[in-house]
């Protein structure tokens, strides 16, 4: 049972996931090389905000919101530590990809969660599926220009997050649909 009388913690986690999404992969479509503000927005606003937006939907009742922003939270946090500590042993591309791999196989099933949900959501998580397993292959086959491709793609589902976490916000403070969302039928 959904406690409604609590603050809607998704835009905070849309949010947090969107801005540190699009920054990462300016950087993956060749713009500009990694640093610290990357690092420092994937430790603080794509992780620990996350987190903290996981642990509030936990309270609202929402398995898959707890789920999806606690799990992403804690995929920016590890994605910083590996990119930190790559130089240890056993850190190739290949198993990079097997990593990236694997975050885009929980995302193609979560992508199926979003199915009674409204349009905006199913397109975060289809273009967040696609943007792992294209970088899973850039880490596979070496190819940069799948990477340059995968950058693209991830600025766009990148802000794709930030939208719905504004539309979210905007039409709550409105109290009808300022941006619109392509809102589902009820479920039966």
């Amino acid at each position: 049972m959904q406690n409604n009388s609590l603050a809607n913690p998704a835009p905070l986690g849309l949010m947090g996931f969107g801005m540190t999404t699009v920054l990462l992969n300016i950087h993956n479509a060749g713009f500009f090389p990694i640093g610290s503000m990357i690092l420092a927005m994937g430790v603080f606003y794509g992780g620990i905000a996350q987190v903290i937006a996981g642990i509030m939907e936990f309270k609202k009742g929402n398995s898959f919101g707890v789920t999806a922003f606690t799990s992403y939270g804690l995929f920016w946090l590890t994605l910083v530590f590996i990119i930190v500590f790559k130089s240890l042993p056993g850190n190739s591309e290949s198993f990079m990809a097997w990593y990236l791999f694997m975050w885009g196989l929980f995302t193609f099933f979560m992508w199926f969660g979003t199915f009674h949900k409204n349009r905006a959501i199913q397109f975060v998580f289809l273009s967040l599926w696609i943007l792992f397993w294209l970088l899973a292959i850039r880490d596979w086959t070496g190819n940069s220009a799948v990477g340059t491709i995968a950058g693209f793609e991830g600025i766009i589902c990148g802000l794709s997050a930030i939208y719905l976490a504004m539309a979210e916000i905007l039409n709550e403070s409105f109290g009808r649909a300022v941006l619109p969302i392509g809102e589902c039928p009820a479920k039966p």
